[in-house]
């Protein structure tokens, strides 16, 4: 792939991030996730160092306060952050690095590394995201109902983003994802 490019996925929770990047990364292997880490506790399903790097609230403090995060930020009553020195060692060899990040990480990414390309996935509509999360099975009214008022204001950001795509239809929105993220070889 040449020179190491960051590529930051973002949207509200629920709306098919992980989903399609999963797809893409299967589609395409020689792009990299960065792993990020959490103070959450595992989904049914998710495995330490595969899907998050589930540590202690203490342990995610020390690492923030030893600037160890290259983002960081805390939702639904979580922390959330990517560890600088892997994604800065993966860029160095000049791999692709995609990031899957909440609104606040992708706006401290925008600061850190302003050449960082940044792409935005929407639902069709409120109504379908609420709908989506609640298929899930995995979370409370309560969790849902915050989930829900966090996903309005960051749609309201979705301007800040290089693109948005809406994820309408997965295998469109798909595709939409992979001519976005391909597009940014011309920019390199």
């Amino acid at each position: 792939m040449g020179v190491g490019r960051l590529i930051v996925i973002t949207g509200p929770s629920g709306v098919g991030k992980g989903t399609l990047l999963r797809s893409l990364l299967a589609r395409h292997p020689a792009l990299r996730l960065s792993l990020s880490a959490t103070t959450r506790s595992p989904r049914p399903g998710e495995v330490d160092g595969v899907n998050y790097r589930f540590i202690t609230r203490p342990d995610f403090e020390r690492m923030v306060a030893h600037g160890e995060f290259l983002e960081w930020a805390e939702f639904a009553g979580n922390c959330y952050g990517t560890p600088r020195a892997s994604v800065e060692e993966l860029l160095q060899r000049g791999e692709w690095v995609v990031l899957e990040i909440e609104l606040e990480g992708a706006r401290q990414i925008r600061k850190s590394f302003p050449s960082a390309y940044r792409i935005f996935i929407l639902p069709p509509s409120l109504e379908e995201l609420e709908s989506r999360i609640r298929g899930r099975g995995q979370d409370s009214d309560d969790a849902i109902a915050k989930r829900l008022q966090r996903a309005k204001a960051e749609i309201d950001a979705a301007n800040e983003f290089d693109i948005q795509i809406i994820n309408d239809d997965f295998d469109s929105t798909l595709v939409r994802l992979e001519e976005a993220v391909f597009a940014t070889a011309a920019m390199v």
